[in-house]
């Protein structure tokens, strides 16, 4: 297992769902904070005038006898906190749980892990209706979290992959996490959009999550890449040890000591956290320690 932590990186972050990664906006001064209360208040529009039809695993709109989104239990709340031109935006993610999933050995994908996923999005143009086709699909494609819009990265933690059952045909999964992903244009391409997706657009996807690598190693130094969010705020992508503008999950050398962060492996387990060589800094271990240069290599 070790091994594929780090060679399932990022070779498929090209879909289009994945380009721009946090979305940056190219627009100087734009409201995001207001944006992400309009955004709210759309799919809170949406949901009262759409339900989940059980029959097709879709999304339709309203009619009588149904119950709308905005009363099912199964549509669950996430808030988010992201920091757009150095100021902090409050958004509400929502997602759809159609089924959770079994693997409890793999459990839950943290925020950077690598996945592979069907999926098909849709645009939310107005809040009584969807675009009419799909504006991306994929099916049984390996990415990491890291490198997709904010609302997959965040999206996909309430999900656990399916069992595979593989045998001696194709690769087949039983019972993978099912379900829906509303997100607001702040967690996907903001007020810059992408292709046919407008600026300040929401999207709908449907997401099946077939499997994951739990601890990603993303850029193979040895230490898992959800354990590389050093200030402990669950977004592994802000953390930049030797400020050198690429974030430690990214870094093969995080604190910019010239010695890989994979050598600096005192005790030569593996594993570079629990190596701590300064008495001045007993609890500051080698790799983050630009002080400490000591190469097991």
């Amino acid at each position: 297992m070790t091994k594929f932590r780090y060679l399932l990186v990022v070779a498929f972050i090209g879909l289009i769902v994945a380009c721009g990664g946090d979305g940056g906006s190219t627009v100087d001064n734009f409201d995001h904070a207001s944006q992400s209360v309009i955004d709210n208040d759309s799919l809170v529009s949406f949901f009262k005038k759409h339900y989940f039809d059980v029959a097709t695993d879709s999304v339709k709109p309203l009619i009588d006898g149904e119950t709308a989104l905005f009363d099912d239990e199964n549509l669950k709340i996430q808030e988010v906190t992201e920091t757009i031109d150095e100021e902090d935006i409050d958004f509400t993610l929502y997602y759809y749980v159609i089924n959770e999933g079994v693997n409890d050995d793999k459990g839950y994908p943290s925020v950077v892990d690598s996945v592979f996923v069907n999926y098909s999005g849709q645009r939310v143009v107005r809040t009584d209706s969807l675009s009419a086709s799909n504006f991306d699909a994929n099916n049984r494609l390996w990415f990491a979290l890291s490198g997709v819009i904010r609302g997959w990265s965040y999206g996909f933690t309430h999900f656990k992959g399916g069992v595979n059952v593989t045998g001696n045909g194709p690769i087949t999964y039983e019972n993978p996490g099912k379900g829906i992903l509303f997100i607001p244009s702040g967690l996907a391409y903001r007020n810059v959009g992408s292709g046919s997706i407008l600026p300040n657009e929401p999207l709908m996807f449907y997401i099946e999550l077939l499997d994951l690598v739990p601890e990603t190693d993303i850029d193979g130094d040895g230490v898992p890449s959800i354990y590389e969010d050093i200030d402990g705020d669950g977004k592994p992508w802000n953390d930049d040890t030797d400020g050198d503008f690429s974030a430690n999950m990214f870094d093969s050398d995080d604190d910019g000591d010239l010695i890989l962060t994979r050598f600096e492996d005192a005790n030569n387990d593996g594993d570079p956290r629990n190596d701590f060589s300064d008495p001045d800094n007993p609890t500051l271990p080698d790799y983050l320690n630009r002080n400490i240069r000591v190469s097991n290599q």
